[in-house]
């Protein structure tokens, strides 16, 4: 693990060029850490712990299991953290998310209904005529509406749709086709719209 170091001002650094980044904040709390500080390890928890909190409560509806993940999560980012390099700011935080969504994952693929079905052409026409618009939903409600579809459905739509990834990586991290994957987002999708459509109709949106 590599951190800047900050120099003192030094005539022969400024006439060959040589300059120095000043430590930041988390870098200076990420060495303290290595080091052994607990004070250190719980600065990085509170920084983080709600925003990876957040990202297992999309994934899993029970507290008790978004706590478990979180802490089996943890255990995994502090064991770990020797062999994390620092790349500016972010980086901490993009690094503890893929450690937390490989944990996430794990425990949805132990202990949830995954999809099983592939997608045929009846299920292409489920979502016509339903808006996907949602810049007059609340966040907190879609969260909510997000949290309510089938296990399935709802790994693959935060996977594909929140954490950004493809077909092909979905197939590879649930351990079920292509198709499938493109199945459960498209009935995921159709849901949601439902879901939307019956909101705007009882709050007169």
């Amino acid at each position: 693990m590599h951190f800047a170091v900050s120099k003192a001002f030094n005539p022969i650094n400024i006439m060959f060029g040589i300059t120095f980044r000043k430590e930041t904040e988390e870098e200076r709390w990420l060495r303290k850490a290595l080091d052994g500080d607990n004070t250190a390890t719980e600065w990085i928890y509170r920084r983080h712990g709600r925003y990876l909190s957040a990202l297992c409560s999309r994934y899993i509806t029970e507290d008790e299991d978004i706590k478990d993940v979180l802490q089996e999560s943890f255990i995994k980012i502090f064991t770990s953290l020797d062999s994390f390099k620092y790349r500016g700011e972010g980086s901490l935080k993009a690094w503890m998310a893929k450690i937390t969504l490989n944990e996430i994952l794990k425990f949805v693929r132990n202990n949830s209904r995954l999809p099983i079905d592939s997608i045929d052409d009846k299920d292409m026409n489920i979502a016509d005529g339903d808006s996907m618009e949602t810049e007059d939903i609340p966040t907190d409600v879609l969260h909510q509406f997000i949290r309510e579809l089938p296990d399935g459905y709802r790994t693959v739509f935060n996977l594909y749709v929140i954490d950004d990834k493809n077909h092909k990586e979905i197939a590879q991290l649930l351990g079920i086709k292509e198709n499938t994957s493109a199945s459960q987002l498209h009935k995921a999708k159709s849901m949601l719209a439902q879901k939307i459509k019956h909101y705007r109709t009882i709050n007169s949106i």
